[in-house]
């Protein structure tokens, strides 16, 4: 099945923020976001005091990876917001410091399953998981082929300048190539 383009039928990332679906993802994402901080900071942490050593290992950092993701989600999403209510600029959301993407594998609470972590805590990490990932989409595909600076490439950016030169007469090859006989 094809991925819809979640910015909308106009093609413009206004179109998404100004449509029920970002709505949708705003109002899920927050709520997510309260329901994981009074899960850590109630139950969560109750429960957390009595789990066997390797499986405290794993909550005491998964948490914080968790925090760490719904924070920036949340973060995202309020900025999305606030460009949509023209608080902000589109150009200064699309500077790299506001953009959202994934740099390390999503926590996998399915593999955790049997380790003795508090099922409610698992099911928490999987939707905070499946939340970022969506996010990271939407970047994606509001921000593609937007961004102000392009990634650099050096192997591209030397044939580029090889290219530059050859064509201004700056650059002999054949010069290089008679010195070195």
């Amino acid at each position: 099945m094809a991925e819809r383009d979640p910015v909308g039928p106009s093609g413009t990332p206004e179109a998404f923020t100004g449509g029920k679906l970002f709505d949708t993802v705003f109002t899920r994402g927050m709520a997510l976001v309260e329901e994981t901080a009074s899960y850590l900071d109630g139950p969560g942490r109750e429960q957390a005091k009595t789990l066997p050593r390797d499986a405290s290992l794993i909550y005491s950092a998964w948490s914080m990876e968790l925090t760490t993701r719904l924070m920036q989600a949340a973060s995202w999403l309020v900025m999305q917001k606030a460009v949509r209510d023209g608080e902000m600029r589109r150009e200064d959301a699309n500077s790299r410091k506001y953009r959202i993407h994934r740099d390390d594998p999503p926590l996998d609470p399915v593999a955790q399953k049997d380790r003795g972590l508090p099922p409610r805590f698992l099911e928490l990490v999987g939707r905070a998981e499946a939340l970022y990932e969506q996010i990271c989409r939407l970047d994606e595909a509001l921000y593609r082929g937007t961004s102000a600076k392009p990634p650099t490439n050096a192997v591209s950016d030397q044939i580029a300048q090889l290219q530059k030169a050859a064509e201004t007469g700056a650059f002999d090859p054949l010069m290089v190539w008679r010195r070195s006989r």
